[in-house]
């Protein structure tokens, strides 16, 4: 059963990307330990959502976008297309940035020439996928994963935690509007839509299931999405405690440029570097999935394919754009991390609904139970939305 692992863990590297690693980081450092509860909530919702889209890619042989595609009238289809590719493109931005990043920490790279070289590396890693197949692509990603997750825990070890504080963290709590912009950020770089997308399309590529083996591939895949979101989550929560314990109060932590001087400062040049290089590792890797969740998106909607190499240079663009500017990274990853949160429910709300119907999965529709976890993670996650746009159009706190 662990030979059919991966999948998941290609999905889940959409939850441990640079947009991830400033919304935690800007979190912890801000509000200390306040957030927790918002990164166990998310986590915890992203393993029903990325399981109900493994499950919907299985048992109907296509993608969620194609099975929208199929249902929606080409007007309705062509709205659907723009706000999912604005979704994928926020998704991308926030990957480049951060690789960029990771290149001026590590070597002192310029932005925009650390943008060009993750862009020319992902193309790389895609190319894997291209001519090799998936497995050899899961593999190359997965230990990329396992490099993002030394890379942030390392801090972990050595930092000033304080436990009692972090068990406090998961009661439900904002702090002003602040507080509710950063949730919503967390919450975006959880939950990603491009996530939900693409792994209904990464499971049915790896398995192409036959009907007689549909009830052991969804066992395995349960496994799957469980041991792979559990790494996601634990990582994330890593992020955010380090920064609580080591980075909160201290000057310039509002980049992650700052962030990792103080942890360099604080930590040590050992765990400094070991924090560059999983950033590092976290951009090239989430760019090639997120550039993949883009192909993914075209085809199944427009039923146009491009290849993913062109589409990698295509939409290199945006980000360089962003960095030749002189645009603040961090804050365009945090604010591209909220444009992700307000994308969710167009992806979630299809997906549960799709995944229940019985004309669509026969047998293995949604149970009642099911139905009623999934709809009140869509509800949740459109009442934050909602509480998000009102504080940030009036200004309240």
């Amino acid at each position: 059963m662990l030979w059919l692992w991966g999948p998941a863990f290609v999905a889940a590297i959409a939850y441990v990307d640079p947009g991830n690693v400033a919304a935690n980081l800007t979190a912890g450092a801000q509000h200390g330990y306040l957030l927790v509860w918002v990164l166990v909530a998310a986590n915890s919702m992203a393993v029903l959502v990325q399981y109900l889209s493994a499950k919907t890619g299985l048992v109907t042989g296509r993608s969620l976008p194609e099975l929208m595609g199929t249902r929606l009238r080409r007007g309705p289809r062509l709205l659907y297309w723009a706000q999912a590719e604005l979704v994928a493109a926020a998704t991308d931005l926030a990957e480049v940035l951060g690789g960029a990043i990771a290149l001026e920490i590590l070597f002192g790279v310029p932005l925009l020439l650390g943008g060009v070289i993750v862009g020319a590396v992902s193309m790389l890693v895609l190319s894997v996928q291209s001519r090799r197949g998936q497995r050899p692509f899961e593999i190359v990603v997965m230990g990329l994963l396992l490099v993002i997750t030394i890379g942030f825990m390392a801090g972990l070890l050595v930092s000033h935690t304080s436990w009692p504080d972090a068990l406090g963290g998961l009661v439900p709590r904002f702090d002003g509007a602040g507080s509710v912009l950063l949730a919503a950020s967390m919450l975006g770089a959880t939950v990603m839509p491009h996530a939900i997308y693409v792994h209904s399309a990464l499971a049915r590529d790896r398995h192409r299931p036959r009907a007689e083996d549909l009830s052991h591939l969804l066992r395995a895949t349960r496994w799957d999405v469980v041991a792979s979101m559990a790494v996601a989550g634990t990582v994330n929560i890593a992020m955010l405690l380090v920064a609580a314990g080591s980075l909160q109060g201290v000057a310039g932590t509002d980049s992650i440029q700052g962030a990792h001087a103080a942890i360099t400062s604080s930590l040590g040049p050992t765990v400094g570097a070991l924090f560059g290089i999983g950033l590092l590792a976290s951009g090239l890797a989430s760019t090639s999935v997120g550039c993949y969740a883009g192909a993914t998106i075209m085809s199944g909607l427009l039923k146009v394919r491009v290849p993913m190499l062109a589409r990698r240079l295509v939409t290199l663009v945006p980000a360089l754009v962003i960095l030749a500017l002189g645009v603040n990274p961090t804050w365009a990853l945090v604010l591209s991390q909220v444009l992700l949160s307000l994308g969710i429910p167009f992806a979630l709300a299809p997906l549960v609904r799709l995944s229940s119907d019985t004309t669509v999965m026969g047998r293995f529709a949604n149970t009642l139970v099911l139905r009623a976890l999934a709809w009140t993670v869509v509800a949740l996650i459109v009442a934050l939305n909602l509480v998000l746009i009102v504080l940030t159009v009036t200004g309240g706190a």
